[in-house]
């Protein structure tokens, strides 16, 4: 075999005799090792992107659960206390009695009192009773039932009111016909098994 002289080769043959065997190992090396490593390190960074992300979210809500403790109690309780103004089915027909004892005790008088049927409630987990009332008496008496009704221990809504004069006027105070829907609320029964 014969041996190659270096300095006898062309600048152009010797640079690339020497940058040869550099491309010759750089390449498979890129190609092998450190593209494919670049791109695992690439993915790793954006899992633990998304974990950092992840644990943050989580710090947070630990953070709150102390408060959101705190106001699932106070819903609790704020349920509980709407639940007990909520009459069960069986206070209904007594409810409905005391209304009509109010509106007589106020010295209004009861021209039609027609219960409606009753209607499950857009929320879904509750019963609306109504009660259609055309009555006949002064602007103070019907602010005296107004009054009476806002200091039962029940809820009870007032709605659709109209009011007008009436044919025949009292001694002191105009005579108003007064038309309006009542309503109360009874709690659907929960499922079993709550």
């Amino acid at each position: 075999m014969e041996k190659i002289d270096l300095d006898k080769l062309p600048q152009w043959q010797r640079i690339l005799f020497i940058v040869l065997p550099l491309i010759l190992v750089a390449v498979p090396f890129y190609l092998v090792i450190y593209s494919p490593k670049t791109a695992e390190i690439k993915k790793l960074k954006t899992a633990i992107k998304s974990l950092d992300d992840e644990i943050t979210k989580a710090q947070k809500k630990v953070a709150n659960l102390a408060r959101l403790k705190e106001e699932l109690a106070q819903a609790e309780v704020d349920y509980a206390e709407i639940k007990r103004q909520l009459p069960v089915e069986g206070e209904i027909s007594s409810l409905l009695k005391q209304l009509s004892d109010d509106c007589k005790r106020s010295g209004l008088v009861i021209a039609l009192w027609e219960p409606l049927p009753r209607a499950e409630h857009a929320s879904g987990i509750l019963y609306e009773t109504r009660v259609r009332l055309d009555i006949r008496g002064s602007y103070h008496q019907l602010g005296d039932f107004l009054s009476r009704i806002t200091s039962l221990n029940r809820i009870v809504n007032v709605s659709q009111m109209t009011l007008s004069k009436a044919d025949k006027a009292g001694k002191d105070d105009v005579m108003l016909s007064i038309n309006l829907n009542t309503s109360t609320f009874t709690s659907k029964p929960e499922p079993e098994g709550n």
